[in-house]
């Protein structure tokens, strides 16, 4: 039988499929529109899709698997189908939380097959933001892992009924970044940033930022179904949008490669991200969602799509390198998110 933690990590399998409908209800990236350029001037060809995913790690896609799970006997068999995809597309994986791994040794396998069917991969490693740095460092040998990922999850926390109750983390991040010998990024886990979050995270000698913003997997209304003693549904709209926040890391000026994750369900929201700011895309739940419901061949197809449509539609911008996007791919915004960045005197 399974450990109270593993059947944890299955409802939250179970919930995010529940409530990828309700939770893509709205899709933020609509309040985007790309500028069309007649003249292009370019040839896909000519097209370089790299980016970095840090200062040090540059990826051979714009894109990545970000964390989705671990920890159970599905997560398992899940991590292995994308971590063999990511091996044959050359793409880096993120993990779920590793937490589990470093208490219940019946559950680093789930983790540890990453490394196994991509042992020359791009792997990144999750923890908690209040992570000791023994299990930093535990967590990276585990996976020997290229990059650490702390995860800020407060609201989430403050659902879950057993979640923590004290967000102290950024003297711990910092100590983190400063002691480990591989690349510190920093994420949310789907409630976005603002820009004094970020301005204060480039203090910390962090390496990236995952802004993750509303938009994909809501982990208030999967938090929310699992507590039966409180209600938090007015949560379910909390937080910033994937847009709003890249707009917010950009008004920051941090100087650090920053990362777009929450709600990206298309190479056309990648473009989007990336004509925002967004240096490389991390997705999940999209990804998730066809692997749960349509199987890893699936799966396989959607990547292999992505990857050819990418250069097609950085061709039709007249942009010949992926990171050259935030400089010459105009867009407008929707009213209401040109009221937000308004408001937020982020221009």
């Amino acid at each position: 039988m399974e450990s109270r933690q593993a059947q944890r990590k299955n409802e939250h399998l179970s919930l995010a499929r529940k409530y990828y409908d309700q939770a893509h209800a709205s899709h933020p990236f609509d309040q985007v529109r790309l500028i069309h350029t007649a003249l292009p001037e370019t040839a896909v060809a000519d097209v370089d899709i790299t980016s970095p995913l840090t200062k040090q790690i540059q990826l051979n896609a714009p894109f990545y698997f970000e964390a989705m799970t671990g920890g159970s006997q599905a997560a398992l068999t899940i991590n292995r189908q994308l971590a063999r995809i990511a091996a044959k597309y050359q793409l880096a994986m993120a993990t779920g939380s590793v937490s589990i791994a470093l208490k219940d040794p019946a559950a680093r396998e789930s983790f540890t097959v990453i490394r196994d069917e991509n042992p020359d991969g791009i792997v990144i490693a999750n923890l908690s933001s209040g992570a000791s740095l023994t299990d930093a460092r535990a967590a990276i040998d585990l996976l020997g892992a290229d990059a650490l990922e702390l995860h800020l999850n407060a609201a989430q926390e403050l659902v879950m009924p057993e979640g923590d109750r004290r967000f102290f983390w950024l003297d711990n991040i910092r100590e983190l970044a400063t002691a480990l010998d591989v690349p510190v990024i920093v994420k949310e886990v789907g409630f976005g940033m603002n820009k004094v979050d970020v301005a204060k995270l480039a203090q910390t000698g962090i390496e990236a930022i995952n802004v993750s913003g509303r938009g994909g997997t809501n982990f208030a209304l999967i938090e929310n179904r699992r507590n039966h003693k409180q209600d938090f549904a007015a949560l379910a709209q909390w937080g910033q949008t994937t847009p709003e926040s890249l707009l917010e890391a950009r008004a920051a000026k941090s100087g650090l490669p920053v990362i777009a994750s929450g709600g990206i369900s298309s190479p056309v929201d990648l473009i989007k991200a990336a004509a925002l700011g967004a240096s490389s895309c991390g997705v999940a739940g999209y990804f998730l969602n066809i692997l749960q419901a349509a199987g890893p061949a699936a799966l396989d197809q959607e990547v292999a799509d992505w990857l050819t449509v990418i250069p097609r539609l950085l061709a039709l911008q007249g942009v010949e390198h992926f990171t050259n996007l935030p400089v010459m791919a105009d867009t407008v915004l929707a009213p209401e998110l040109a009221s937000y960045v308004q408001q937020r005197q982020l221009l």
